[in-house]
């Protein structure tokens, strides 16, 4: 079991370094069309990179308002806003994010042309958390086969209340639309896999992943009370929320625990089937089956279920086999442990 506490880009499980932008408008809609700069440039690490959202090395093309830089090198990175869709006014405010053999994000939001701009350049603060949740059975995921859970815990350290907009951007995939959560002073929630699949409309267990994006708007009728207290926060104090990730992986369908084991020595003394290879009839041969306590069951039968399965044998098969169990001894084993765990403290980032 590993428990590793990593910042803000460093997200569990992880396969290649990408950068992710994500454009949104104050209403935590996806806004598509934004042009970034990227310095250094991430695949060479001298020089600037520009790149527009849907253009030819975003790999996130097909999804307006995300776009993903895979391939690029480690290291620390400034990404500004270049230009906006209009209608919008550009986010002025640069975003600073880390590469290290992860994914890092930076989230922008641009507020319609015309909105009031109080003497406070902070308008919008966002945090952005990775999610993954479901199983991978096979090659298919972008991960090895194993069964993923998220846990994103929300804790509100202002001494009033405070109201955040929560949605899901899923890769490849939806969007859903923002739920509006009012959280009193000091107090805290939590958004797991199941809430994730609920404002999805997704309620089965295949895997999915992506980012929630949770929007804590200061310059907002969502936040009549706080009055001058929160407008005069200075870029250094924009860390209103305590934003923690809680990742889990598990290889196994169920949770490790110790199982009875019975080993069963036994004779194939007869096999008129002749599909059993003859070099196995007489001889002393070994399984371990797992067994519960108090449990009624014919030894006989067991075996023969396993020879059964080993062998291709009908029902009508087993009946031509003759089975003489010589020993059986009672053991205590474990499941295997192959178990993953993950804490991701997520940074805000402000907007203008």
């Amino acid at each position: 079991m590993n428990l590793n506490n990593h910042g803000t880009e460093n997200f569990a499980f992880a396969q290649s370094p990408s950068i992710t932008i994500i454009t949104l408008t104050n209403n935590n809609a996806l806004l598509g069309g934004a042009e970034y700069s990227i310095t250094p440039n991430p695949f060479k690490n001298i020089g600037t990179f520009t790149i527009k959202d849907n253009s030819a090395l975003d790999s996130e093309k097909d999804k307006n308002g995300i776009i993903t830089v895979t391939g690029v090198k480690n290291g620390n990175y400034t990404i500004s806003q270049i230009t906006v869709p209009i209608g919008f006014d550009s986010d002025k405010l640069s975003k600073s994010i880390q590469v290290k053999d992860s994914s890092a994000v930076s989230t922008f939001t641009n507020f319609p042309s015309g909105t009031t701009v109080t003497s406070n350049p902070v308008k919008n603060i966002t945090y952005t958390a990775k999610f993954e949740c479901g199983s991978i059975y096979a090659d298919e995921g972008p991960l090895r086969p194993g069964h993923y859970d998220t846990d994103i815990g929300i804790f509100n350290k202002l001494t009033y209340q405070t109201s955040i907009l929560w949605n899901v951007v899923v890769n490849d995939g939806p969007s859903s639309n923002a739920i509006l959560k009012n959280l009193n002073s000091e107090t805290s929630t939590s958004l797991t896999c199941q809430d994730i699949r609920k404002i999805l409309g997704n309620n089965n267990e295949n895997f999915v992943e992506g980012f929630v994006i949770i929007n804590v708007s200061l310059d907002s009728t969502l936040q009549p009370e706080k009055g001058t207290v929160i407008r005069n926060l200075s870029e250094d104090e924009i860390n209103l929320l305590n934003v923690q990730v809680f990742y889990t992986a598990n290889a196994l369908p169920t949770i490790p625990h110790e199982v009875i084991v019975d080993k069963i020595s036994f004779y194939i003394i007869q096999d008129d089937t002749r599909k059993i290879p003859k070099e196995m009839i007489r001889k002393t041969l070994d399984i371990s089956i797992p067994s519960s306590l108090n449990e009624l069951s014919n030894t006989e039968t067991k075996v023969k279920n396993v020879l059964a399965q080993k062998y291709n044998l009908t029902d009508n098969d087993l009946g031509k086999i003759s089975v003489i169990i010589k020993n059986i001894t009672v053991g205590v084993g474990a499941l295997i442990d192959d178990h993953a765990i993950s804490l991701s403290t997520i940074k805000p980032q402000a907007s203008s």
